[in-house]
């Protein structure tokens, strides 16, 4: 089951150093853009990012449009969520 959302600048953790900091590479943009994101993907939401893992292990948060209670009520409208 994919869900369709508005996605703008992103943060990718691509994992540890060797002083276990975390690894991320910041990605800027300067709109949102749609995209189709597969609903068992998503680890969790707030108010600002959608947190998502990422192909080799690593994991992503996606700055979205909308509110949180909006993307809630989308996701219990398609039976995705409690």
């Amino acid at each position: 089951m994919f869900i369709e959302i508005a996605v703008g600048s992103h943060q990718i953790l691509h994992g540890f150093d060797e002083e276990n900091k975390e690894v991320i590479e910041d990605v800027k943009v300067s709109s949102f853009s749609t995209k189709l994101i597969e609903v068992g993907r998503i680890k969790s939401i707030s108010e600002k990012y959608i947190l998502t893992d990422y192909g080799y292990g690593r994991w992503i948060y996606w700055e979205y449009e909308g509110s949180m209670a909006e993307f809630k009520a989308r996701l219990q409208m398609n039976n995705l969520v409690l």
